[in-house]
């Protein structure tokens, strides 16, 4: 991801971590960390960054948990991320639905015939229509903290069990937990080289291309 897209993601994440909080429910940070995907030290840090520039202010609660309560500052930069990001998903879009089709037939050029979705999130569709434009199957859906049971025809599973479809080839297809999603399959025991995102040009082990 280069250092627009990065800038993208960050504005993006901001905007959810607002959005959870105009909802004026006392929370604490671990729990907009579970609602967001998004790493506990990141929150911690974008929470500060909010509250510097006055768009949050913080009420404390017993028991370690906090009210996060919009500004009027806030509630306007809400506002103005909102429109920013209507546009953005727009370009999002197209910008997905290119990399992705582009790395499926790279990996269809490499000999792979199918892969594992990891993560479920606005992307993970997108990512299923670019892989239909090409003769890689679907083998199976990874996610464990998606509430959907099925991903189109797919039943959804828990991390797990899903490594051995998609000749042990796994794309990430989310935006949101893309690292986390990396992170944690890396820790399950799952190559690096096995994992693949869109927008990066796949290097294929010799032990999943077809025929070998």
């Amino acid at each position: 991801m280069n250092e627009h897209e990065e800038k993208r993601v960050d504005a993006y994440r901001s905007f959810l971590l607002i959005n959870e909080i105009d909802k004026e429910e006392p929370l604490t940070q671990r729990e907009l960390s579970r609602r967001l995907g998004i790493a506990l030290g990141l929150v911690n840090s974008y929470i500060k960054n909010l509250v510097a520039k006055g768009y949050v202010r913080i009420s404390e609660f017993p028991r370690n948990r906090y009210s996060y309560l919009l500004t009027t500052r806030g509630i306007a930069e809400k506002s103005r991320l909102a429109f920013q990001h209507l546009s953005y998903f727009t370009n999002l879009y197209k910008i997905t639905r290119k990399d992705y089709l582009e790395l499926f037939r790279s990996l269809q050029a490499a000999g792979v015939a199918s892969v594992t979705f990891c993560g479920l999130d606005e992307v993970a569709e997108i990512a299923y229509l670019s892989l239909r434009e090409t003769g890689i199957k679907l083998a199976a859906v990874m996610d464990n903290e998606h509430g959907a049971k099925k991903f189109f025809d797919n039943e959804v599973a828990p991390l797990p069990s899903g490594f051995e479809g998609g000749d042990g080839i796994i794309v990430i297809t989310s935006l949101k937990r893309g690292g986390q999603l990396i992170d944690e399959l890396v820790r399950r025991g799952v190559g690096r080289e096995r994992i693949f995102c869109a927008g990066t040009k796949p290097i294929i082990p010799e032990e999943s291309r077809e025929g070998s």
